[in-house]
């Protein structure tokens, strides 16, 4: 379990097919390295979940208030509704309770299930 693997919108890059196929960087990977420049991402949320220092925007104060996740948040599709599920699930229980989840999943996102 790594908070490095896990998005600012709450998709999981460690479990997600993608990522362990090479085909995505993940989300965070690099930042804290130097191995990426924050100042070349593209993603407003990623951009600012890090420079304010965040394992995720689950973290942030603004979290209910912020522009930047309901509109990330407010499209249609089930994908949207998971990470947003994952940040909100991270906000109740804590990181330690998502992973003991996440760890079993076969994507990005998944089911809350003991």
């Amino acid at each position: 379990m790594s908070k490095e693997l896990l998005g600012c919108c709450g998709a999981y890059c460690s479990t997600c097919k993608a990522y362990r196929q090479g085909a995505c960087k993940g989300c965070k990977v690099g930042y804290d390295t130097g191995e990426r420049d924050i100042s070349k991402a593209k993603c407003a949320m990623k951009t600012c979940c890090i420079r304010r220092g965040h394992a995720s925007c689950a973290d942030c104060a603004e979290y209910d208030s912020c522009a930047i996740l309901a509109a990330f948040y407010g499209h249609e599709s089930y994908k949207y509704k998971k990470y947003k599920q994952a940040t909100e699930y991270i906000r109740a229980h804590g990181y330690d309770a998502f992973f003991r989840h996440a760890d079993r999943w076969n994507g990005a996102y998944g089911k809350y299930k003991d």
